[in-house]
């Protein structure tokens, strides 16, 4: 599967079905059998239907497009049922960007089936002729059980619809104007102090306890006696 991200909408190429490629043993309420779409069958279904619907998922709700509408291109090669189809549904843009396209599928009307046994001894189903109804793109929700194969699907129409998916392992990915959104992240606001605020703000003090003042204990006795011996040196002196 090629795809291709543009601004506005997505190319998608790749194999729906490949022809003659025997699927792995499937389940139905008449037991195990496996099933071959043979070479021609889609051929013969294209020249029946030239409205072939893109479907998102098998869902009908989410149809993208068709063959009238000039987005879808199908046709029979040598390998098996090509598609080439641009896409424009934002839901289709989202998932190709986030990688998460993984393949394609279809669903079709059995026409005409050659019933068989294979080496191992299972129903093998030989579908020479179909009607195909529409071809599917297939995100991770919807991951094909079986790799290249035809899974039955039930359905209330006397015809049994078949889903038949291939899953691509290899999905290459070229966006040619992929439009980076970088989502931003909430910032933590930080306030920026200024110089007046710096200056101001108080900063904590430590609990200095002012130490008692020492007192003085004054001796009358020892002052008196200083008193008389300064008044006796001054009388003498005279």
């Amino acid at each position: 599967m090629q795809i291709r991200i543009r601004s506005d909408s997505v190319e998608i190429e790749g194999y729906v079905n490949v022809v003659e490629r025997k699927s792995k043993t499937l389940w139905s309420r008449m037991g195990d059998f496996i099933e071959r779409v043979c070479k021609g069958a889609f051929r013969k279904a294209l020249k029946r239907n030239d409205d072939v619907r893109i479907w998102l998922n098998h869902d009908p709700k989410k149809d993208l497009g068709g063959q009238r509408d000039g987005n879808l291109e199908l046709e029979e090669d040598n390998v098996g049922l090509h598609a080439r189809t641009t896409i424009t549904d934002p839901e289709v843009i989202r998932l190709a960007r986030n990688g998460d396209l993984i393949g394609w599928s279809f669903g079709f009307y059995d026409r005409e089936v050659e019933m068989k046994r294979d080496e191992d001894g299972l129903p093998l189903r030989n579908i020479h002729d179909l009607d195909l109804e529409e071809v599917s793109i297939l995100d991770r929700t919807k991951t094909p059980a079986y790799e290249g194969t035809l899974i039955t699907c039930r359905a209330e129409e006397e015809r049994p619809l078949m889903i038949g998916a291939i899953h691509s392992d290899e999905i290459h990915i070229r966006c040619d104007e992929e439009e980076v959104m970088a989502a931003e992240e909430p910032k933590e606001e930080i306030k920026e102090e200024t110089t007046e605020a710096a200056e101001t703000r108080e900063e904590p003090k430590e609990d200095v306890q002012e130490q008692p003042k020492a007192e003085m204990q004054i001796n009358h006795e020892e002052l008196d006696k200083w008193k008389k011996l300064i008044s006796d040196m001054r009388n003498q002196g005279r």
